[in-house]
């Protein structure tokens, strides 16, 4: 059996827009987060990995779940599932790429063809909820 690949990402919209990354080398965007480290719960790796991604501080009193999304994992073999949970938040401070970030957008429904999978999924839920021009 092989394992999935299990990550958070922080959905955050402005103007009917989805922030997304880009990292350094690679052609797709995706939504911010990643992969939990040791010992840590879905809020301390969402703070961590949105500080480190695009150097701005989660306000962790506002965070909420929205939604857990799986789809085939891009780039792995068959049967290889990314499950994503994701979250809303507010954050503090200015949002600029960093770490592995090359840079960072704000796609809109049209732009789904440019994220991964299991980020389509997401887009196809915030826009059918209206939230995603």
């Amino acid at each position: 059996m092989m394992n999935n690949i299990d990550k958070i990402a922080w959905i955050h919209l402005s103007e009917g827009r989805l922030l997304a990354a880009r990292s350094h080398g690679k052609e797709h965007y995706y939504i911010p987060g990643g992969k939990r480290e040791t010992g840590e719960n879905d809020h301390e790796a969402l703070i961590r990995e949105v500080k480190e991604e695009l150097s701005v501080q989660i306000q962790q009193e506002t965070i909420q779940s929205c939604g857990t999304f799986e789809a085939q994992a891009d780039g792995k073999a068959e049967g290889i599932k990314v499950v994503m949970a994701c979250y809303l938040a507010k954050y503090e401070g200015t949002l600029h790429a960093a770490a592995e970030i090359a840079e960072i957008a704000w796609l809109s429904y049209k732009d789904r063809e440019r994220v991964s999978s299991v980020s389509q999924l997401v887009m196809e839920q915030l826009h059918e909820q209206g939230l995603l021009l």
